[in-house]
């Protein structure tokens, strides 16, 4: 990527800073959390297909957002670590992510 690029993706892009991160998950994410430069969540399902599902779910959310998460799927369990590597940091489109990921959680697969 070209370096005027780079530097307009960092400027356009407000990285927040811990105590910002700490009080938005605070007020809209609660079981969301900060660590390492990222915000990270953990969802469990009944079983395999079940947190597929999810997945497939969230790849189409994320893929019109054009946000890509890194995730990982063990079993019955999925991880996000949501940050935006191109600004180096947190940003308004990891919160946006994960309330999207919270959403089509609480509406499909809460209660499963």
């Amino acid at each position: 990527m070209r370096l005027w690029l780079l530097l307009f993706i960092k400027t356009a892009m407000k990285v927040y800073q811990e105590e910002e991160i700490q009080q938005k998950l605070a007020n809209q994410l609660g079981e969301w959390e900060y660590k390492e430069n990222s915000i990270s969540c953990e969802y469990k399902f009944k079983d395999f297909i079940e947190a597929f599902s999810f997945m497939s779910a969230v790849a189409l959310c994320a893929e019109k957002m054009n946000h890509h998460p890194a995730w990982s799927n063990v079993y019955n369990t999925v991880d996000f670590r949501l940050n935006t590597h191109d600004a180096g940091g947190v940003t308004e489109k990891d919160f946006n992510l994960a309330l999207q990921i919270n959403q089509i959680y609480n509406s499909r697969f809460r209660n499963s």
